[in-house]
C-alpha cells in the first residue's frame, strides 16, 4: 500500500548550508523512524516558505545513497498570512506494510507546531 509521510522543519536563516543541513537532519528522522528503503519509494515531493530562495532543499539527497532513481519535486508552499516562516516540507510516498495510524511523521524544530497532535 502507498502511504504518505510528511515532515517539516524551519530554519533560522536562508543560507544553502544550513537549508540543506535541517533537510538532511529531517530526511534521517523520516527514514530512520520508518525504515524507508529508497527502492520503496515511489516520490518524494519538497516544499519551501517563500522567504527559503538560496538552496532547492532537495539538493540534499544528492548525498544520500541509493536515492538516485526516486523521482523528487520542488515547489513552494501557498504565501499564507501569518503562517510559519523559513519552513521546508517533505512528503514521502512509500510503499510499506506500516499501518496508517503506526506511521511516524516528523516535526522539527519551529515546525513542530504544525502538528502537535503528532509531536512528541
Amino acid at each position: 500500500m502507498i502511504r504518505g509521510i510528511r515532515g517539516a522543519t524551519t530554519v533560522e536563516r536562508d543560507h544553502e548550508s544550513e537549508v540543506l543541513a535541517a533537510t538532511s537532519e529531517l530526511m534521517n528522522a523520516l527514514i530512520e523512524k520508518n525504515g524507508i528503503k529508497p527502492d520503496r519509494v515511489a516520490s518524494l515531493l519538497f516544499s519551501a516558505t517563500a522567504d527559503i530562495r538560496s538552496a532547492f532543499p532537495s539538493k540534499v539527497m544528492r548525498q544520500f545513497s541509493g536515492w538516485k532513481y526516486v523521482p523528487i519535486m520542488n515547489m513552494q508552499e501557498i504565501p499564507v498570512e501569518g503562517s510559519l516562516v523559513r519552513c521546508i516540507r517533505i512528503l514521502i510516498h512509500v510503499d510499506t506494510d506500516i499501518g496508517q495510524e503506526d506511521i511516524k511523521h516528523v516535526y522539527l524544530r519551529r515546525a513542530a507546531v504544525l502538528r502537535p497532535d503528532l509531536t512528541k
